[in-house]
């Protein structure tokens, strides 16, 4: 009989993004995409633009007062957001 080495799928793929260099970028849309559950439907509509820059998660809000209020939160941010992936994406949130 033949030994057969049995992978799932999941790993197979993941193992092909991270050859590929694709990985990171998935991971980096993933969180991006998370941010209006992480943040609530009250802080996703004051929410202009999001992205990723050097592990450093940018929010670009429209409410001044919201920003200096997730300022406070943002080790917390970035603990809900990573953990929204599964993965350390991210080490900063910056607001402006």
């Amino acid at each position: 009989m033949f030994k057969r080495d049995v992978q799932s799928l999941k790993d197979v793929l993941l193992r092909n993004l991270r050859e590929q260099g694709l990985e990171t970028p998935l991971m980096q849309k993933r969180l991006v995409d998370a941010w209006p559950e992480v943040a609530g439907p009250v802080i996703s509509r004051y929410t202009l633009n999001t992205y990723i820059y050097n592990q450093t998660f940018y929010v670009r809000l429209s409410n001044p007062s919201l920003r200096a209020d997730l300022s406070l939160m943002r080790e917390e941010l970035v603990k809900k957001l990573n953990a929204a992936v599964g993965q350390q994406v991210i080490t900063d949130v910056r607001f402006g």
